[in-house]
């Protein structure tokens, strides 16, 4: 309330008699008939969204314009082939912070490597081994580590959300790889990259029909997925159509309203035939028997084997974000076969991770657009 204007409308007293300095009678009769005195709130206008506080930050997917795509793309490439001992002076001994309040192998690891490809220093806090596990805040464990010098943090986290706290609470660059149920948007970004090699080689500068005619087929547990999200924020924007195929418990019929370009085929056979590529998500066998769903009906219904595989994909790119579980969403002959571009995926997060670490950390003048 401290911020709302209030003001006080009177009206306006009769005029008094100064010659006797006593109110008329016919004064005193109408301010006691006047309207009682009344108040009106004026709040001030709502400011549009002040997030994200840093422009190094990368929150969503949402917050990088197709410029700034193509910049991250670009940047991934150059680092990627850069002599490596020039490559570590960029961030030379610049302060990183990796705060993991979930398990994590790849996005973790990766994220390291990239911090360290470029020189800077890096630190792993874990809700395991830390104050954490002591009932920490995250706002206080973010402050803490800004005190020790931390000049950006990379957080994965289990609530939707706890990225945009972090940043409100620390005003540092910050990292989202990975938030609840809601975005992971490097792995959208490296996804994106491992697509362009295979389907558009050779091309960085995106725009909004580069993956025209691409359809990619996303299979699974969506409902929970932060990976399916982010891709569904991201690769229509340039163009691609982005086909969701599940059972109704796993992929409710309102994830169509993510936006344009994004559609539900729950026949997993008839989804295939319309995709250049699949992308398989993990599924949790507890989820199952919560939702109620028979793990042998799952399998025989989604499933991804080099049977199906051949009869409606036969030359489409088979995607994972991982850890894969091999004989439920996709079988082993699959996740190793010749289609699989899995382990390019994780190639291609290195890469598209170091641009995302130096964008965080560069000067404000050699930082891409955002949205």
């Amino acid at each position: 309330m401290s911020n709302v204007q209030i003001r006080f409308l009177v009206q306006p007293a009769p005029a008094l008699r100064r010659s006797t300095g006593v109110a008329s009678e016919d004064s005193m009769t109408a301010a006691a008939t006047a309207p009682p005195v009344r108040r009106h709130l004026h709040p001030p206008p709502v400011a549009a969204t002040p997030f994200p506080y840093n422009s190094g930050s990368l929150l969503s997917v949402q917050d990088l314009t197709l410029e700034a795509v193509s910049h991250l793309l670009a940047r991934a490439s150059l680092l990627e082939n850069l002599d490596p001992l020039v490559r570590d002076r960029i961030l030379l001994k610049r302060r990183v912070a990796l705060l993991f309040y979930e398990s994590s192998t790849r996005t973790r690891t990766s994220f390291e490597l990239a911090a360290k490809g470029l020189g800077a220093d890096t630190t792993l806090v874990s809700n395991l081994s830390s104050s954490i596990e002591k009932g920490e805040t995250l706002k206080d464990t973010g402050l803490t580590l800004r005190a020790l010098g931390a000049e950006a943090i990379i957080l994965r986290h289990n609530s939707s959300g706890a990225p945009w706290l972090l940043e409100e609470a620390t005003r540092l660059p910050v990292l989202n790889a990975g938030d609840g149920m809601h975005e992971h948007p490097t792995q959208a970004l490296l996804d994106l990259r491992t697509i362009l090699a295979h389907l558009r080689p050779g091309i960085e500068a995106v725009s909004a029909d580069t993956l025209a005619g691409v359809t990619v087929t996303i299979t699974g547990d969506i409902l929970h997925s932060r990976v399916a999200r982010s891709n569904m924020l991201l690769l229509p924007r340039l163009g691609a159509h982005v086909l969701l195929c599940g059972p109704a418990q796993f992929l409710p019929e309102l994830a169509t309203g993510a936006g344009p370009g994004i559609s539900i085929e729950r026949d997993f056979d008839a989804a295939l035939r319309q995709s250049q590529v699949v992308m398989m998500l993990r599924i949790q066998a507890e989820r199952l028997a919560g939702q109620q769903i028979d793990l042998e009906h799952y399998k025989a219904s989604y499933q991804l084997t080099g049977q199906r595989l051949a009869a409606h994909a036969p030359s489409a790119l088979v995607m994972h974000p991982g850890p894969i579980i091999r004989g439920l969403e996709l079988t082993a002959g699959v996740a190793d076969g010749s289609q699989s571009v899995i382990l390019e995926q994780v190639r291609h997060g290195v890469a598209i991770r170091m641009a995302v670490v130096e964008r965080a950390l560069a000067d404000s003048s050699t930082k891409a657009g955002r949205a």
